[in-house]
């Protein structure tokens, strides 16, 4: 398992729940905003700069955002 930062974590765990509350709100511009704010955080995160981000270790983050362990 790999050691993503906790900022990281964070921002894709926010992503999850905005991207949720947006599945039961939709057309809700200030949750598509937030969508959009928190996938730029995550994409453009440091970390990523490090290495390249595998399909492998997107999953893992996902997972690490839906289940929301740190």
């Amino acid at each position: 398992m790999r050691s993503f930062p906790a900022d990281l974590v964070q921002a894709q765990q926010e992503w999850g729940a905005t991207y949720r509350q947006l599945s039961e709100r939709p057309g809700r511009t200030e949750l598509r905003r937030r969508l959009y704010r928190l996938s730029a955080r995550v994409f453009f995160h440091p970390y990523w700069q490090q290495r390249r981000p595998s399909p492998a270790a997107w999953w893992e983050l996902h997972s690490l955002g839906r289940s929301g362990r740190t």
